[in-house]
């Protein structure tokens, strides 16, 4: 770590606590991310047990999305009020319940099947907007722990918690759903509510570890802020008069924080086609069985956690902070890592592309957070983020609706993916409008 204060004691306190909130917060996301993206390893067994169409499971996607985004931008706004760490764990709390209540669903519904539907539904949506309190305060922690010149590596290490969440859950939850294909004839039949209730176990051993693991504020800790990170009349002593008026600069009329939200629109559209329908799609499209395609899943997350990691490194390293550079063209080499995915043949060298594709994408996924912190500065963290956040929940609801609809019209998934590649080109020609983008928005920014 980068020395950071003069008093050698403050500045290793400062460092451990700052590792320490690091991989805390990149732990508990992760239980967020398990009882989150569980829900899609579920769809098979809700289709076939419960009688939910894919049309309807594409409707769920869609609302939740929405609610989502939202929630992510409401929440980062109050993130950037309130002390992280509480909403952090009042989030993660109420997930743990409304996951244990997924697999009572039928209880609930006294078995009317129309009932059911909205049971699910309201679940799922519940489900979401108390998601929402995960990333903010997440957000809100690393900017105030981080430098501004080591926040695209640090914040791609935590970013990794993404794929570490969507590979695991993929793994278990696909072993799970198997269970029920073993003496029945239809897979994942019983099975879909321990997709649930193992995610909401881990969910609630986490909790008690946050609670008692996971720091708060460099002051709420008894330490200095970050040098170098004020606002300039938080360094004369002068607080801001009309704080709304700030968001708004830096946020709300920044043009750069409007691209990025776009940019994260075709970024989680993208997303949405493997991690919300892409177990269906490798057993329907490429004969996978519910085992294997969580292994192709959670090898694509986990070659994420690569692409993010380099994409990270690359960004302090070659391209100086400026990180829609590098964003350009991995977007580019995701449509092409998809586009050899869908005509390469069922097995290696077919999951050997959609993994590239994972490796590509999930890059530019971590660097827009990285963008967008540095440009509203630590003051607007959660709420930047929460801005671009509602673009990316809008396209994983938007991508979730209209894959399920095009794949259950056409009978194929040639259409979504189609789709989808073109989505990534969308989000190459973004990039392209950020390149002159500074590298942040800080005071003793270099102009770079």
């Amino acid at each position: 770590m980068t020395k950071l204060f003069e008093d050698e004691a403050v500045n290793r306190r400062f460092g451990k606590l700052q590792w320490r909130m690091l991989f805390a917060t990149m732990i508990g996301y992760t239980l967020f991310y398990f009882m989150r993206k569980n829900f899609s390893f579920a769809m098979p067994g809700l289709e076939q047990d419960c009688g939910i169409s894919k049309p309807m499971l594409g409707n769920f996607l869609f609302w939740g999305g929405i609610v989502y985004g939202l929630s992510k931008f409401a929440n980062g706004i109050i993130g950037d009020k309130v002390k992280p760490k509480k909403m952090f764990l009042a989030g993660l709390f109420a997930c743990v319940v409304i996951n244990v209540a997924y697999g009572f669903a039928p209880q609930i519904a006294c078995g009317n099947s129309k009932a059911l539907v909205w049971t699910f539904g309201l679940l799922l949506v519940l489900n979401q907007f108390f998601q929402g309190t995960g990333f903010p305060p997440c957000a809100k922690l690393i900017a105030f722990w981080v430098p501004p010149g080591e926040l695209a590596t640090k914040m791609s290490v935590w970013n990794t918690s993404h794929s570490i969440g969507g590979g695991l859950v993929a793994k278990i939850c696909g072993v799970v759903m198997g269970l029920g294909v073993l003496g029945a004839a239809n897979q994942g039949v019983g099975m879909w509510k321990w997709c649930f209730w193992t995610m909401a176990i881990l969910g609630a051993a986490g909790f008690l570890l946050m609670l008692f693991w996971l720091p708060g504020t460099p002051k709420e800790e008894g330490l200095p802020d970050l040098p170098g990170t004020e606002a300039p009349r938080e360094r004369e002593g002068r607080a801001s008069a009309r704080p709304q008026e700030g968001a708004a600069k830096m946020v709300y009329l920044n043009p750069v924080i409007w691209l990025l939200g776009a940019a994260n629109f075709t970024i989680n559209g993208i997303r949405a086609l493997v991690a919300d329908w892409g177990p269906t799609m490798l057993q329907e499209a490429k004969g996978l069985t519910s085992s294997e395609a969580g292994t192709v899943i959670m090898v694509f997350e986990f070659a994420g956690i690569a692409g993010m990691l380099f994409a990270g490194w690359a960004t302090d390293r070659l391209f100086g902070g400026r990180g829609p550079r590098l964003c350009l063209f991995m977007m580019l080499a995701t449509a092409l890592a998809l586009g050899a995915f869908w005509f390469l043949p069922a097995g290696l060298a077919g999951s050997a592309a959609l993994c590239a594709a994972g490796f590509c994408l999930y890059g530019p996924q971590a660097l827009t957070g990285v963008t967008a912190t540095n440009t509203s500065t630590k003051r607007f963290a959660g709420t930047s983020i929460g801005f671009i956040s509602l673009f990316s929940y809008i396209g994983v609801s938007v991508a979730g609706k209209v894959f399920g609809n095009l794949a259950g019209s056409t009978g194929s998934w040639a259409m979504p993916l189609f789709v989808t590649i073109a989505t990534a080109l969308a989000g190459t020609a973004i990039f392209l409008c950020l390149w002159r983008t500074k590298a942040n928005a800080y005071e003793y920014c270099s102009g770079k």
